[in-house]
C-alpha cells in the first residue's frame, strides 16, 4: 500500500510542477519531465519486486530526468537545426523570386 502511495505522490508531484509552469516547456523540459516519470514509475516497479519500491523510485527518477532531458535536448537543437534551414530556403526563395521579377522587368524594358 505504501508502495502506490508513494508512486502516486510522485506522479502527482510531476503534474503539479508541470502544470505550474507559466510559459511552455521545451522540448529538453519535456524529456526531463517525462525521462523522470518514466525513471520513477520503472525504478518502482523494479524496486517493489525486491521490497524497496521508494528507494527504486527514488534511483529511478533522477536518472530518468537526465537521460529524458539529455534526449530532450538532442530533440531541441535538432529542432533549431531545422528551423534555420527553413529560414534559409525561406530567404533563398524570395531571392529567386526578386530576381526573376527583376529579369521580367529587364526583358520588358530591352523590348521597348
Amino acid at each position: 500500500m505504501k508502495q502506490r502511495y508513494n508512486l502516486g505522490f510522485a506522479i502527482v508531484l510531476t503534474l503539479v510542477l508541470a502544470a505550474g509552469c507559466s510559459s511552455p516547456l521545451t522540448t529538453r523540459e519535456q524529456g526531463g519531465l517525462i525521462g523522470a516519470g518514466v525513471g520513477a514509475g520503472t525504478g518502482a516497479i523494479i524496486g517493489s519486486t525486491v521490497g524497496h519500491a521508494a528507494v527504486g523510485a527514488l534511483i529511478g527518477g533522477p536518472v530518468g530526468l537526465i537521460a529524458g532531458a539529455l534526449i530532450g535536448d538532442q530533440l531541441m537543437g535538432q529542432e533549431q537545426r531545422q528551423d534555420e534551414q527553413q529560414r534559409q530556403i525561406d530567404r533563398n526563395q524570395a531571392e529567386v523570386e526578386r530576381l526573376r521579377r527583376e529579369n521580367e522587368r529587364l526583358r520588358e524594358q530591352s523590348e521597348r
